[in-house]
């Protein structure tokens, strides 16, 4: 997967925000002003940080030498994951469990409000 095709997926999720919080070079996806993705634009191979349940995060860095602790995150829950060499399907599974994480992290209110966005 690329960068665009990884985007293009995420703009399609309601309520989706892109913005550069830290600096010009990480693209930061968010929802309900929750971050649930990160991609450093300038970082090769294309990386993302997404949000995981700690213990499919555990079973994820034991099978994927890609999936590893995200830096500058709580390695507990965000993982950073290098797309070379995983296949789209894990990728786009990835982002959407960060995603659902975030969405059902808001109040009832916040969460009816993106999906009616």
């Amino acid at each position: 997967m690329d960068i665009t095709e990884i985007l293009e997926y995420c703009q399609l999720k309601k309520g989706v925000e892109e913005t550069f919080p830290f600096d010009q070079e990480t693209l930061v996806l968010k929802v309900g002003g929750k971050m649930f993705a990160l991609i450093p634009l300038e970082k090769q191979p294309l990386t993302i940080s997404v949000k995981t349940d700690p213990e499919w995060s555990a079973e994820l860095r034991e099978e994927y030498s890609q999936i590893t602790g995200a830096y500058h995150m709580n390695k507990t829950h965000w993982n950073s994951v290098v797309c070379e060499g995983l296949k789209k399907e894990l990728i786009l599974k990835l982002i959407d469990h960060s995603f659902d994480l975030i969405l059902n992290s808001l109040t009832k209110k916040m969460r009816e409000a993106v999906l009616n966005s």
